[in-house]
């Protein structure tokens, strides 16, 4: 390249120093020869940890007093950065030393790209020889019409070996936190993730707002970057449960149009309480399981006031209709025409 333009890799940490360094040294390797990395250390105590990211070329630390979770720590670490792009990553990744590369080359050919996600594999099944698309974003995310986020190359629990079928770029509809490749403008435009929402979701709806906004959101499966997954929330888990339909139902509220609310809310209500008895019957915290809907449900009772603000402000100055964004999805992703 002629020029590179700048990228700096958003870490946020909270924990795990080993795991953290494990990322550290395979971002080390990474050949794309203008690559600034910052660590967020959320409220952590961890000792050394300053020395550890002096050890890595164009990395500093950030410490926060408290666990603001992924989204404060994300726009916390996007307040330091000047770059043309940011990755948003987790800490729990490895690289293909090309990954980099590959995205800034997808970017810089169509300046209506708001986001990219990488191809994301299980960094265990890799380790055993295995190419298997990785549950959290695998190659690209979607959505159904009910605001049910799904991906290509996973659906529910099943996930699918990488054989090379989504090997062909696309439009999708959201770009995995795990490693979210963005123009750091457009964040700032959109005034970066939700953090109320903590974690859960936060990329899902800051994608939307790209996409109501009038950019695209692209996958770049030539681009590889591996994850462990499970660090901070394992999957079943009460929190992850209770983040998920609390943040889903939020996502919704701000970013869905009128009229789709208007038959969407009272049908989401009624799956939320089959949600609520289909955890009664997954133990163990079967109980808690389920109380965590009516929880996430009563969280969004007592936040309306200050979701419908942020909904305001969204619907206000988007620039993409409903038909539009939804044209190609399904109305629930069980449904999905298959490729």
């Amino acid at each position: 390249m002629e020029h590179c333009p700048s990228v700096d890799i958003i870490i946020p940490h909270y924990k795990r120093r080993d795991m953290l360094e494990r990322c550290l040294d395979s971002l080390a390797d990474t050949r794309y020869p203008s690559m600034g990395i910052i660590v967020v250390d959320n409220g952590g105590t961890e000792a050394g940890l300053v020395f550890l990211v002096k050890r890595y070329r164009n990395a500093r630390l950030i410490r926060l007093p408290e666990n603001r979770g992924y989204a404060s720590g994300c726009n916390e670490g996007l307040k330091h950065s000047t770059a043309d792009y940011v990755v948003f990553m987790n800490d729990d990744t490895e690289h293909d030393p090309l990954w980099l590369d590959e995205l800034v080359a997808a970017a810089r050919a169509d300046d209506c790209i708001g986001a990219m996600q990488p191809k994301i594999l299980s960094l265990q099944q890799y380790r055993q020889g295995k190419r298997v698309f990785d549950y959290a974003g695998a190659a690209g995310g979607m959505i159904d019409l009910l605001g049910y986020p799904w991906c290509l190359g996973r659906t529910f629990s099943a996930i699918e070996p990488d054989s090379g079928q989504y090997d062909i770029g696309q439009d999708i509809f959201w770009a995995s936190g795990v490693a979210m490749f963005t123009k750091r403008s457009i964040v700032e435009e959109l005034g970066g993730f939700d953090e109320d929402f903590f974690m859960q979701m936060e990329e899902i709806d800051l994608s939307w707002r790209m996409k109501l906004a009038g950019y695209r959101i692209r996958s770049v499966p030539s681009s590889i970057v591996l994850h462990a997954g499970g660090a901070s929330l394992a999957v079943g888990s009460v929190d992850k449960i209770y983040y998920n339909h609390r943040n889903n139902i939020t996502m919704l509220l701000k970013n869905q149009s009128t009229a789709s609310l208007l038959w969407l809310l009272p049908l989401r209500l009624l799956l939320e309480l089959a949600a609520a008895l289909f955890y009664l019957t997954q133990f163990p915290d079967a109980f808690k399981k389920s109380a965590a809907v009516f929880r996430a449900l009563a969280y969004n009772i007592r936040h309306f006031g200050d979701t419908m603000k942020k909904r305001h402000a969204i619907q206000r100055s988007r620039v993409v209709g409903e038909r539009a964004l939804f044209r190609h999805f399904p109305i629930l992703y069980i449904f999905k025409r298959r490729s």
